[in-house]
């Protein structure tokens, strides 16, 4: 396929050739995340990737949220077959996941509290992967399926890393701060973000990241340890606390479902992105 042809495509699937937003258009959905107030932002000057396009969207091209022809209920998502050890080593009793492998990790979270979730939601994607996605926690279609970021939400997000050359089939990681979904999909509180946080830091050490990708207000704030609206938060780049690793903000995809008005700042923020991801090979 051209390159041409490849960014047609990615810029089709987003919506970003001859879109006009309808108004009357139906804009709801079943993702389970909250809407969340955000902050005003301030304009974050970018240009658009090479992979996207040349010279970037038209003015005033935004991301397509509005419900697509593909929005049909989706598929269940199984996760990767693998070999899940029966037995962990017998330091995970006295030190937690420090020290434990991939698969030996995913069976520690299995063992945990499942604090009234259906089941663990561990992550999904390339894990030798140079970009993290974080997102908060999962919620009703996350805990039916056991994989992170599905349902209409999953599908704009595949949309949206599509657009800048990313697939969680290939060269993304995707994960949430808490690996249990919460009653009622709330807000997971303080002691539910500690009981899981050490699980996120060993899928780090393993990982070793260059880019983190925060999704979301309560990812952005819990992972920069901070309480500083997401709008003020987008457009630059953070150090994430205690680690040589970069960080970037962006809107958590079912917030963008119910605010199609943010879509051109969220273009924006794929485009930074592409261009952190691109210094990668300079």
């Amino acid at each position: 396929m051209t390159f041409d042809a490849r960014r047609d495509d990615y810029l089709s699937a987003l919506g970003l050739t001859d879109w006009q937003y309808r108004v009357d258009g139906p804009l709801g959905g079943t993702d389970q995340r909250v809407a969340e107030p955000e902050a005003p932002d301030q304009p974050v000057a970018t240009e658009a990737p090479a992979v996207v396009a040349a010279n970037g969207p038209p003015p005033g091209a935004e991301l397509d949220t509005q419900p697509r022809a593909d929005d049909t209920p989706s598929p269940q998502v199984e996760p990767l077959a693998r070999e899940v050890p029966e037995s962990l080593p017998p330091a995970a009793a006295e030190n937690g996941p420090a020290g434990l492998d991939w698969d030996q990790l995913e069976a520690y979270l299995s063992r945990q509290d499942h604090r009234g979730a259906n089941r663990p939601v561990f992550g999904t994607g390339a894990r030798d992967a140079e970009v993290l996605i974080v997102g908060e926690a999962p919620g009703a279609n996350e805990d039916a399926q056991g994989v992170p970021f599905v349902g209409r939400a999953g599908k704009l997000l595949d949309r949206m890393l599509a657009a800048i050359n990313c697939s969680r089939a290939t060269n993304v990681y995707i994960t949430n701060i808490c690996k249990f979904r919460p009653p009622d999909n709330r807000d997971p509180t303080p002691d539910e973000v500690a009981a899981d946080w050490p699980i996120l830091e060993r899928q780090i050490d393993l990982m070793a990241p260059r880019l983190v990708v925060a999704v979301g207000r309560v990812a952005a704030q819990t992972l920069l340890d901070c309480q500083t609206p997401l709008g003020k938060l987008r457009g630059q780049l953070h150090r994430y606390p205690r680690r040589d690793l970069d960080v970037l903000v962006t809107y958590h995809p079912a917030f963008l479902l119910r605010s199609p008005q943010q879509k051109s700042k969220a273009w924006a923020d794929l485009k930074m992105i592409a261009r952190h991801i691109r210094a990668f090979d300079q």
